[in-house]
């Protein structure tokens, strides 16, 4: 398990800015910029001084600011404009929706509702694709091959197959060049970021740049087939011994690169009322299973399918619940899971005091926080829970409003908590979809108290200490290195203090700019004032003056021209 998390870890990526992205992919800048303007954000787009990507017949359509041609909210104008701007955009709306500590809730709640409307690609790429990446014919690889494809998503499309022995299967292909334009589109999304943090420096509370870097994890993570793989087998071995989880077989020799084989699940629809009806459990029976088997993998094995929503559940004709779909999952280390258990412990004591230390634990503070205050909000979010009974409690409230006090302190949530939030807010109405009755509060509770109890264990207490002196240990064997190291660098004058200037960087391209328009503008009037002194003088040089004045002229109108774009005089 622990090789499992680290290798998650090491394949994160995070992007690098490249200024010359915009200019680079300028065809794809000028789709985003006209979007943009088509759904009413021509502000941001002059903010952004973005209209230059326009070509010059659309900078003259689009010179008067314009409203869209429906009066729409912003957070559906922002939606509308995602899902015009495709895959990728779609899916970054998706992953933000995931983050209401940052987001207003009225964008979340319209990002929540995106949707990808993405056609099938032709059967004989499809084809090629399994052929290219399985190294053999279709007829050596599988009995049978549907080539009409069964669902099209995204990334990727599935195909229906029968094993050589007879097994069903589903095959998995992604899309042709999808990584290209994936790229692409990261890298204009992350140079867009940049900009709005330097034109707009009270945008740094929503972390534009950390929204896309957490999105570009998020998309390479599901374009490897080959982690979602593993992911599938890692929880195919954690509940193994747990016959009320089914997970589907990977078929290890049908599946390499952009290609992926498992067997088909032909269970029933998770919402589907009437389906239900026919297994031998009741439906509180299953959603009380589903329940336990989504607080096991969190509690005991810190991973987590981050994706549980209906169409990713299989209702199994013994009544054992199927998930379908590893391509998002998340993990929780073992000292968040502490907090978490602190969170809920310190709710049920109310102890404000120490709820407001797990607070500021939990999440990163983009602004002095006013301890006061928080305190406050804290009381009374205590208060609205505290004494209730358990089979009262709506997680799914109760995590809403706690990540809404994080949102007005701009306290920042991590990732992989804000994942397991979203996952049981959404397992949650499921479960109260197909049984009312069922209190997913009372399903957490033993986990809870167990965790609570065995880091109190003398055993755990025990590994803690030793854990504890051996990075004590190392610190102060290094110590003395470390302060040898400095003196010397201090000694050799090559100690250096770096310093961060906010805003610094910004006063230098304007003071830059403006330097460049006034020694521009003083060329253009010695050029005019010359040709005019020549031209008066003798009159045998007005072939030279007049060109020397028609080129000052041009030069003044287009100094003009683009001191009126930027929109200050």
């Amino acid at each position: 398990m622990g090789i499992f998390v680290r290798s998650f870890a090491l394949q994160e990526k995070t992007l690098d800015s490249n200024p010359l992205r915009l200019i680079r992919n300028l065809r794809r800048s000028r789709e985003i910029v006209t979007v943009l303007m088509n759904y009413g954000f021509d502000d941001l787009v002059d903010q952004l001084r973005l209209r230059r990507y326009l070509r010059w017949g659309r900078r003259l359509l689009f010179w008067k600011r314009t409203e869209p041609e429906v009066k729409l909210t912003r957070a559906k104008r922002i939606r509308l404009a995602l899902e015009s701007l495709g895959v990728t955009f779609i899916k970054f709306g998706q992953v933000v929706s995931t983050r209401p500590d940052l987001v207003p809730r009225d964008v979340v709640r319209e990002l929540s509702k995106l949707q990808e409307r993405v056609p099938s690609f032709p059967s004989e790429i499809a084809m090629a694709i399994v052929e290219r990446e399985l190294e053999a014919p279709i007829s050596e690889l599988f009995a049978e091959f549907d080539p009409q494809p069964l669902a099209a998503g995204s990334l990727g499309q599935v195909h229906r197959a029968r094993h050589l022995d007879g097994t069903p299967l589903v095959v998995k292909i992604k899309r042709p060049d999808i990584d290209r334009v994936i790229e692409q589109d990261l890298s204009l999304m992350y140079e867009l970021a940049m900009m709005i943090e330097r034109h707009f420096p009270d945008a740094e509370v929503f972390d534009p740049t950390g929204l896309v870097n957490q999105f570009s994890r998020t998309i390479h993570r599901e374009l490897q087939f080959s982690r979602e793989a593993r992911s599938t087998d890692e929880f195919f071995r954690l509940f193994q011994d747990d016959a009320t989880l089914y997970v589907p077989k990977i078929y290890r020799e049908l599946t390499q690169g952009d290609v992926i084989t498992m067997e088909f699940i032909d269970g029933y629809k998770i919402d589907d009322d009437n389906e239900l009806k026919n297994l031998p459990i009741s439906a509180h029976e299953v959603a009380a299973n589903g329940a336990r088997i989504f607080m096991k993998m969190t509690f005991e094995f810190g991973i987590f399918h981050a994706d549980p929503h209906p169409g990713n559940f299989r209702v199994m004709p013994d009544g054992s619940l199927c998930l379908l779909d590893y391509g998002m999952i998340g993990i929780l280390e073992e000292e968040r899971r502490d907090m978490l258990v602190d969170l809920f412990l310190n709710v049920a004591r109310k102890d404000t005091a120490k709820l407001v230390e797990v607070v500021l634990k939990i999440g990163k503070a983009k602004r002095k926080v006013d301890h006061q205050l928080l305190r406050a909000d804290l009381r009374d979010f205590i208060g609205n829970y505290y004494g209730v009974p358990m089979d009262e409690i709506s997680v799914g409230k109760m995590l809403t409003d706690f990540i809404n006090i994080l949102a007005i302190h701009r306290i920042r949530c991590p990732v992989d908590i804000m994942l397991l939030i979203r996952a049981l807010i959404t397992l949650e109405g499921i479960a109260t979809h197909i049984a009312p009755d069922l209190n997913i509060a009372q399903e957490m509770e033993p986990y809870i108290y167990r965790l609570s109890s065995e880091r109190y264990h003398p055993k755990a207490i025990v590994s803690r200490i030793w854990s504890e002196t051996c990075t004590l240990s190392k610190v102060m064997h290094d110590l003395p290195e470390q302060i040898g190291r400095t003196l010397g660098k201090l000694s050799d004058d090559e100690l250096q203090i770096h310093l961060d200037h906010k805003g610094f960087d910004h006063l230098t391209q304007e003071m830059d700019r403006s330097g460049n328009r006034l020694a521009i503008g003083m060329v253009m009037s010695s050029l005019i004032l010359a040709s005019a002194i020549t031209i008066s003088l003798d009159s045998n040089l007005i072939f030279v003056s007049i060109p020397i004045f028609m080129m000052s002229s041009l030069l003044g109108i287009w100094l003009i021209y683009g001191v009126f774009r930027s929109g200050r005089l």
